[in-house]
């Protein structure tokens, strides 16, 4: 590929084994807070603009399904819609903000391959009504349509803004891929190179890290002397250390652990920071620390939008900062087209989580409570419902439909099957509505082996049934 006008990372040893801490990006808040205190600093402050990482004027191809990158994608064709990054507006200080952290995979740098995919994606949420935060880790295997392009893991998001150089860029890709996925507004991104905080975190005098299991992790990438081993107990682990141990997969819950470890390693850093004798420390040290964090942090805040946050963070206790983790219970394992091993999204169970860490003041979406009128959920859910008839019993669609519509459900179309006729009954899921499938299921008697869920975040409807024969000989309709 041509890359020649991509600015490579310094080689050091710690840029062999990829950069991941980007989850310290509450770290960087707190830090920056400090610097505030020096004002020749905040005269000298430099944001980059929303692209991210400097491009030819040529797009690069992405990678040919079946490549040991990803899958997915289509290279030969050209985007079928261009998507537009995110535009933030001034931040009003009162409002819900989030923040897409994103960690890029430097093994890709070194493959000489073209822009690189996402190691790392959080999503970080402050609410200051409530005085509440939360942050949700995004597995990067995670299987999900990719606005303008084909289906593809999420972690290919950046790398596909970057090689096609669309409006936004990676960042601009990566924020509309998981505003899709998760339902919920992005107003900003962080992408942070890494490599000048674990100089940072030895700074500070390391992170004490409780570490719960025996683990093996990797200092210097695939050199031997690189290798450490962790027993389990409270330590404090230098930045090299701490890096290591946050990118480590070889635990047996593989990402999942990873995520939690990251996590585990935010709050030890938040920690850290907000102990009494640090900030004198930092304030000491600004003048250097600021050089190293300002060239290492691409992202569409402010300089007085990143104060307003560091303000905020610092004040936010521990405990009402909300944890989360796409993890097993929210995705299906499954194969891509291409025989990759993906993870395939449960959209009800996603966003059941979601609303958990981001709806602290009520639910994004209706989540069923002691007592819920199912009927009531569905028509807060608002499902759109494509019926399509797969018998061969014309008008049954129509008629279906309109005995759907009279008991308060959002038809939007009715048609016929491509393919006839089906036996059963079969439900398909494209955008996560658990009330509207377990209300249809409940009223039209529908199998529960015959619910699918087929993800298609930009379906124009989020639910289809394609009616069977045992509906047409046994249903409740007048």
């Amino acid at each position: 590929m041509n890359n020649q006008n991509l600015s490579k990372p310094k080689s050091n040893n710690l840029l062999n084994i990829g950069l991941t801490l980007v989850f310290l990006v509450f770290a960087v808040m707190l830090a920056i807070f400090t610097f505030n205190k020096i004002s020749a600093l905040v005269s000298t402050w430099e944001i980059t603009d929303l692209p991210g990482l400097p491009l030819s004027a040529e797009p690069t191809p992405a990678p040919q399904p079946g490549d040991e990158g990803e899958a997915g994608t289509n290279p030969a064709q050209s985007p079928a819609a261009i998507p537009v990054g995110p535009t933030p507006e001034s931040w009003d200080g009162a409002s819900r903000v989030t923040v897409l952290v994103l960690g890029l995979d430097y093994n890709d740098w070194r493959a000489d391959d073209g822009p690189p995919r996402t190691d790392t994606m959080i999503l970080l949420t402050i609410d200051p009504m409530s005085q509440t935060a939360g942050m949700l880790s995004i597995p990067r295997d995670l299987w999900v349509s990719i606005p303008g392009f084909d289906y593809g893991k999420i972690n290919t998001a950046y790398q596909l803004g970057e090689a096609y150089n669309l409006p936004g860029g990676g960042p601009g890709l990566a924020v509309d891929t998981v505003e899709r996925l998760i339902g919920v507004p992005i107003q900003y991104y962080a992408q942070i190179d890494f490599t000048a905080f674990v100089r940072f975190i030895d700074e500070i005098g390391g992170v004490k890290i409780d570490v719960p299991y025996e683990i093996d992790i990797d200092i210097y990438g695939d050199a031997p002397e690189g290798k450490k081993h962790l027993e389990p107990g409270i330590q404090v682990l230098p930045g090299d250390h701490a890096l290591a141990y946050a990118r480590a997969r070889n635990s047996e819950g593989a990402d999942f652990d990873r995520a939690q470890r990251q996590q585990q390693v935010i709050m030890a850093f938040r920690n850290r920071i907000l102990r009494y004798d640090m900030i004198p420390t930092l304030v000491a040290k600004a003048p250097t620390l600021y050089q190293e964090i300002s060239s290492g942090i691409n992202t569409n805040l402010s300089l007085d939008e990143s104060l307003q946050l560091a303000l905020l963070a610092q004040q936010i206790p521990e405990e009402d900062i909300l944890r989360g983790i796409i993890g097993s219970e929210h995705i299906s394992f499954g194969k891509s087209p291409d025989g990759l091993d993906v993870l395939k999204p449960r959209p009800d169970q996603i966003r059941l989580l979601r609303d958990q860490i981001f709806a602290s003041s009520g639910a994004i979406s209706p989540v069923a409570g002691v007592g819920a009128d199912p009927l009531e959920l569905i028509i807060a859910e608002n499902a759109r419902l494509y019926v399509l008839n797969g018998t061969l019993t014309p008008g049954l669609a129509g008629r279906t439909s309109e005995y759907l519509q009279s008991l308060g459900i959002n038809v939007q179309a009715v048609g016929d099957a491509s393919e006839k006729p089906y036996a059963y009954t079969n439900i398909y899921d494209h955008t996560g509505n658990p009330y509207a499938v377990a209300y249809l299921v409940e009223v039209m008697g529908i199998s529960q082996f015959r619910i699918h869920s087929r993800y298609a975040p930009d379906s124009d409807v989020d639910v289809s049934i394609i009616l069977g024969t045992e509906w047409e000989y046994n249903n409740p309709m007048p």
